[in-house]
């Protein structure tokens, strides 16, 4: 967030963040899984999660 020109962030500020980066990967992952398991794998692959990321 610095990064992007805040001078100062605070601490829920970026604990919301976490959490809802968490979910969107546990989403991603979800989506993912079920993609490598449509194809017959097991193993996720980088396709996988890039597929499982435009869609969601």
């Amino acid at each position: 967030m610095k990064n992007n020109g805040a001078e100062l962030v605070a601490k829920n500020a970026v604990d919301e963040l976490i959490k809802y980066l968490e979910e969107v990967g546990k989403q991603i992952s979800s989506k993912a899984q079920e993609l490598a398991k449509h194809s017959g794998r097991k193993k996720i692959t980088q396709n996988d999660m890039k597929i499982a990321m435009d869609l969601i």
